[in-house]
C-alpha cells in the first residue's frame, strides 16, 4: 500500500484519512497547530505539523509519500492556490511523490496544478466535488487517490 499526505487534514481531510487508513494505506495529515494532532491521530493518520503557507515546513512530511492531497477547496486564499502550490510542485520533483490530488476554489489554482503536471510529469487528479456534499466529496476524493495509485 501507499503513503498519502493530506494538506491540510481538517474535517474533510480526516474523513479521507480514515477511509484510506481503513483500506490499508499509511496516511500522514498536516496541521498548523500541534493541538490538532490528536484529531488526526484519531482518524488513523500520522499527524505532521506543517504550514502550507511555508512550504519548507512540509518537506520532511513528504518522506515516503506517494500521493499528496492539496485540499484547499474551501480556502479562498489566492497565494495557497498559486504561489505556494507552484512552489510545492517544483519541490515534488525531488521527492518520491508520484501523484497530486488538487482541490481548489480558484480557477487559477487548477491551472497551476495542470501546468505543473505537464511540466514535471506529475500525475494529477483535480477534485471538483462539492465539499458541502460530504458523502459525494469523500467518494470522489477516495477515487482520485485510487486512480493515482492505479487501483
Amino acid at each position: 500500500m501507499a503513503r498519502v499526505l493530506i494538506v491540510p487534514c481538517g474535517c474533510r481531510g480526516r474523513a479521507l484519512a480514515r477511509e484510506l487508513a481503513d483500506a490499508g494505506h499509511a496516511v500522514r495529515g498536516t496541521t498548523r497547530d500541534p493541538a490538532g494532532a490528536q484529531a488526526i491521530r484519531a482518524a488513523g493518520a500520522e499527524p505532521f505539523v506543517g504550514d502550507p503557507d511555508r512550504i519548507a515546513t512540509l518537506m520532511a512530511g513528504l518522506t515516503g509519500v506517494t500521493v499528496v492531497c492539496w485540499l484547499m477547496g474551501t480556502v479562498p486564499v489566492p497565494e495557497l492556490h498559486e504561489g505556494r502550490l507552484r512552489m510545492l510542485c517544483e519541490k515534488l520533483v525531488d521527492t518520491p511523490v508520484r501523484g497530486l490530488v488538487y482541490e481548489g476554489s480558484l480557477p487559477q489554482g487548477e491551472q497551476v496544478a495542470r501546468t505543473a503536471s505537464e511540466t514535471w510529469r506529475i500525475p494529477l487528479e483535480v477534485l471538483d466535488a462539492d465539499p458541502l456534499d460530504h458523502e459525494a466529496w469523500l467518494r470522489a476524493a477516495r477515487l482520485a487517490v485510487d486512480r493515482l495509485l492505479g487501483l
